[in-house]
């Protein structure tokens, strides 16, 4: 069977009819970085005509550490300011784009340690240890812990769970949906606490003034609820890439892209070896990380002293190149080791190879930053949100179907506005003071939003490492476009959907608390 050909053919039913049709429809879109050009060329002519139009919302923003209700109105790009903007920017929208210099400094290490060799050796111990039928779940709840490393999951595990698919003679796609939906679909579930609940409860922190100044809302308020839906995420991700979307690419047959296969029959002696000092390597690298975080005046601790809460320490902020080094010096051990690289030369030469593999993300890269900065530019993602806010501020219905209601309503507001925080500080001073007001807490309205903005990172462009991932794709299928990767991920982000919901509705039957200290309720006054 060539390659493109549809997938799942051999077991056709409604639903695999349905993802292989949005995956048709979606690949006949140009290319990505001929969409994205396009994406932002809308952007700037839709600017204009709504600017022109007057179209505005109003609502309470936080600004300079305040609330304040503010009237936001479109900014047109076609105007004297608009158009000195896009050509003044250019250059810096992409050179800040946060995915750049976070994917090429991983892939830095992780080049190293593949083209040493190290990571097949890795693969093959794994498959000889681990039983097939645990691959998916370790791979997705792999993935969801990821996140406590910020972004890092990204660009490092994503194409791992690719190449340990493929390891076991599974499909390499499968691989990189069961990562990607771990760390992008579970973004909020963790087992540990990270940056981003000290930066929400910050949000949320500042939101609850309006109502009661003298509320503290806890970092580890949601830490029960979202514990547990680290087990229900790697549970449901497991089934949906072994159910539904391997079986949709079972019946592709095409070739990786530019990488030989891996061979899985023997360990020889000399990667043995090799494993093992890279091992030790790996293991006095990480203790000497973790002996330097135990002084309270640590060089990696925040100016509070801590480690994982605000502001952010040095230890959260350098996790990237941290991880890059964990990496690249075993990589270079097990090179050396088994005769891999004889040298410098060869390291460098190792290391200029994984960068020349990245000409496709930069050139991504260029028009994704353009067009996500225009539509910030333009305020037109914050002016689809206030309006939503506002209608949904005057539904005064009961608990269960205001969560519900409030999920799929921050569901939807992810695929316009993809950054967690930008939609944080717009939704929570009008969504944080009604949960109150009827008698819920703080820490409960985070926790819907939580919920609703991870299922749908999956399938949004606005996600900002959306390009990332779709370049990683491309790795293992040349063809795949923007609706191959939808249709692949559409099944995460339903189930994770409904599942998510559901273990709301029977936590909040059962009145558990959702966090260290925290209840449901907020009694006023």
């Amino acid at each position: 069977m060539s390659e493109g050909k549809e997938r799942g053919k051999a077991k056709g039913g409604a639903y695999s009819r349905w993802l292989n049709t949005i995956e048709k429809i979606g690949n006949k879109l140009p290319h990505p970085i001929a969409l994205f050009a396009l994406f932002a060329g809308a952007v700037i002519v839709l600017s204009a005509v709504l600017s022109a139009a007057g179209v505005s919302a109003t609502g309470e923003l936080v600004s300079g550490g305040e609330l304040k209700e503010t009237t936001v109105s479109v900014v047109s790009l076609l105007t004297k300011e608009g158009i000195t903007y896009m050509l003044t920017h250019a250059v810096s929208n992409f050179t800040n784009y946060a995915p750049l210099g976070m994917t090429l400094v991983a892939m830095l290490g992780v080049g190293v340690a593949e083209r040493s060799g190290l990571i097949n050796a890795l693969l093959k111990s794994v498959v000889k240890i681990t039983p097939a039928r645990f691959i998916s779940p370790m791979v997705v709840f792999l993935g969801v812990m990821a996140n406590v490393a910020n972004d890092a999951g990204y660009v490092i595990l994503i194409p791992l769970g690719a190449m340990i698919f493929r390891a076991y003679g599974r499909h390499p796609m499968a691989g990189l949906a069961a990562a990607f939906s771990g760390v992008s679909g579970g973004f909020s579930a963790n087992l540990l606490v990270g940056a981003l609940d000290a930066l929400l409860a910050g949000i949320s922190q500042t939101a609850v003034t309006i109502i009661d100044p003298n509320y503290q809302v806890a970092v580890m308020g949601n830490y029960f609820f979202l514990a547990a839906s680290t087990f229900l995420v790697t549970i449901l991700g497991a089934w949906v890439t072994d159910k539904i979307v391997e079986p949709r690419l079972a019946a592709f047959s095409g070739n990786v892209v530019g990488e030989e296969d891996v061979s899985l029959t023997t360990i020889t002696p000399e990667e043995k070896r090799g494993m093992k000092r890279a091992g030790l390597v790996a293991f006095l690298y990480v203790a000497i990380i973790v002996v330097a975080c135990l002084p309270q005046n640590s060089l990696f601790r925040n100016e509070n002293g801590g480690l994982l809460g605000r502001p952010t320490s040095p230890l959260v902020d350098s996790a990237v190149i941290l991880i890059t080094f964990l990496f690249l010096l075993p990589g270079i051990t097990y090179g050396l080791t088994t005769g891999e690289f004889k040298g410098d030369k060869d390291v460098c030469g190792a290391l200029s190879k994984s960068m020349s593999s990245m000409g496709s993300f930069l050139a991504l890269a260029f028009v994704s930053a353009q067009f996500i900065n225009y539509f910030n530019y333009t305020q037109i993602g914050t002016i689809v949100a206030l309006s939503g806010a506002n209608f949904f501020q005057k539904i005064n219905i009961g608990l269960i179907p205001l969560l519900v209601i409030f999920v799929l309503f921050s569901s939807f507001m992810n695929l316009f506005l993809g950054s967690s925080s930008a939609k944080w500080n717009i939704l929570a001073p009008v969504f944080v003071p009604m949960f109150m007001l009827l008698g819920y807490s703080p820490e409960l309205c985070q926790l819907a939003y939580r919920i609703g903005d991870s299922c749908t990172n999956v399938i949004t462009p606005m996600m900002t490492y959306y390009a990332v991932i779709l370049m990683f794709a491309q790795k293992y299928d040349k063809n795949a476009g923007v609706g191959t990767l939808t249709a692949t991920m559409i099944p995460y982000s339903v189930a994770f959907l409904i599942g998510w919901i559901l273990l709301l509705i029977v936590w909040m039957l059962l009145g558990l608390p959702i966090g260290v200290g925290t209840s449901i309720y907020y009694m006023l006054g």
